[in-house]
């Protein structure tokens, strides 16, 4: 394993010294700095809200649970 400094910008990374090879070299790039990526979306303990729920489903008919497994069967 060798380890080789770089700066990444705007999707293209560029390294401090050269590295030639005669075949494609898979590679593992580690942020060093505290980055957010912005396309990824992530959740929050709010995205999780019982009364949110509960007001959602208010005026919901039927079988929650049963809804649920349909629809991922639909998908299948």
């Amino acid at each position: 394993m060798l380890a080789v400094v770089g700066t990444y910008q705007n999707g293209y990374l560029k390294l401090d010294k050269d590295y030639t090879s005669a075949k494609p070299v898979k590679v593992i790039v580690t942020f060093l700095e505290d980055v957010q990526n912005e396309t990824e979306k992530s959740l929050a303990l709010s995205d999780f809200s019982f009364s949110k729920s509960q007001k959602n489903l208010e005026n919901f008919n039927g079988s929650f649970s049963d809804t649920v497994v349909e629809e991922r069967r639909k998908e299948l």
